[in-house]
């Protein structure tokens, strides 16, 4: 895997000594195996496209990004299935839990960076505005990159870390799947994964507050808000997308969850929390008992 800079210099030299390019900053963030230095790179690339206002130079030709994020090299990787139970009833499984919601954010994080770098040509090719694109997602990976420490704390209050539990590897397998077409990845990771978390979070959160579990509570409020923002930039550019190749946004969705989901979508959906995102009810009405708060 070809090595851009020295991800240790990345985050130890003064930045007036040392100007990455916001490519080299991503292509650094996703290799690195370690959680606490992914997570710093995304931060500080998201506030550096930032202060910059979302202009910067870069190459025209879409960049060679790494095939497989970096992760800890401890961490095994299994089948979902496989995976240790979450029960809320035990402190192991509620330590499972915190252990999967980080896993989670951890690809979050990578998959928002790859959006950004891996896509950015292909949406000015359409018209749009690439370097909005970056930044969007970019802002996106710092956000995750903020998550990820929050459920990284409450796992070191019960003396775990990352890594220590094995993981599933679903999340970044749709990364690959979807490599090829910016519509079918914005229709899979934030439309379809991340809108389940707008799905599921609030009654998680109920549970874990009412088991004594309130760090975990409060930090799933602060990610649950921040989701309906990154599933919104998703319809956000999914809609634009769809306008300039003028294809009809709900037959796309439902023709990119029939090609790169495995399954249906399953109710209950938070109706309110996707339509305050930009979802669509007839995007996937069909799926069943639909709900409308949880």
């Amino acid at each position: 895997m070809r090595k851009y800079w020295l991800r240790s210099k990345l985050l130890a030299e003064p930045r007036d000594q040392l100007k990455p390019s916001p490519l080299d900053l991503a292509i650094a963030a996703i290799e690195a195996e370690d959680p606490g230095e992914k997570c710093a790179l995304a931060r500080r690339l998201a506030l550096e496209i930032a202060n910059s206002g979302g202009r910067f130079p870069n190459s025209e030709a879409p960049p060679n990004l790494p095939d497989r994020p970096g992760r800890p090299k401890n961490l095994r990787l299994a089948a979902p299935g496989q995976t240790p139970r979450r029960r809320l009833s035990s402190d192991a499984g509620r330590a499972a839990l915190l252990h999967a919601l980080a896993h989670i954010e951890l690809n979050a994080v990578d998959m928002a960076i790859d959006m950004a770098f891996r896509f950015r040509c292909e949406i000015g090719n359409l018209g749009l505005d690439g370097e909005l694109f970056v930044a969007d997602w970019c802002a996106v990976a710092g956000e995750e990159a903020h998550h990820f420490g929050l459920l990284a704390e409450l796992l070191a209050q019960k003396g775990m870390r990352y890594g220590d539990l094995p993981a599933h590897d679903g999340l970044w397998r749709s990364a690959e799947q979807t490599a090829g077409s910016v519509t079918s990845r914005l229709v899979i990771a934030p439309l379809v994964l991340e809108a389940r978390g707008l799905d599921v979070t609030p009654d998680l959160i109920t549970r874990l507050r009412a088991c004594g579990e309130i760090g975990a509570a409060a930090a799933l409020e602060v990610i649950y808000a921040d989701e309906v923002g990154h599933v919104a930039t998703g319809a956000r550019w999914f809609n634009a997308v769809c306008d300039r190749l003028r294809i009809d946004p709900e037959i796309t969705f439902r023709r990119e969850v029939d090609r790169h989901f495995a399954g249906r979508l399953k109710p209950p959906f938070n109706i309110h929390a996707r339509a305050v995102a930009g979802i669509p009810l007839r995007f996937y009405a069909e799926a069943q008992t639909l709900q409308t708060d949880l």
